[in-house]
């Protein structure tokens, strides 16, 4: 079955740094884009970023855009969001996501991972 676990989460102070990573197996990673989530205490889920399958084009949430860097890695079946100049508005947490066709699109969701950017 669909699995994807995230990694990298933590807290960390104003202008730091944090990679997010998210291992995925049960479908052909390469095939698939991939996208990072965010949702803070009592908002929306939002989309952050989303990289093509084979990595040659990005997204980015305007107020991430400069400072986060979606990639993926197709041998390790995985995806990273490196995350620079972290404010505190970047506190939530990070869901990694496939959309995957099975006679149908289907979302498949990690079990997300706290991002806290706090001095």
């Amino acid at each position: 079955q669909v699995q994807l676990v995230e990694s990298g989460g933590g807290l960390v102070q104003p202008g730091g740094s944090l990679r997010l990573s998210c291992a995925a197996s049960g479908f052909i990673f390469s095939r698939v884009k991939m996208s990072w989530y965010r949702q803070a205490p009592g908002k929306e889920r939002e989309l952050v970023a989303t990289v093509t399958s084979v990595g040659t084009s990005t997204n980015y949430l305007d107020s991430v855009k400069g400072r986060f860097t979606i990639s993926r890695d197709n041998a390790k079946n995985t995806v990273y969001l490196q995350m620079n100049s972290l404010k505190p508005e970047d506190t939530a947490v990070y869901f990694c996501n496939a959309r995957v066709w099975a006679t149908g699109w289907v979302d498949y969701w990690g079990q997300g991972t706290q991002v806290t950017v706090s001095s």
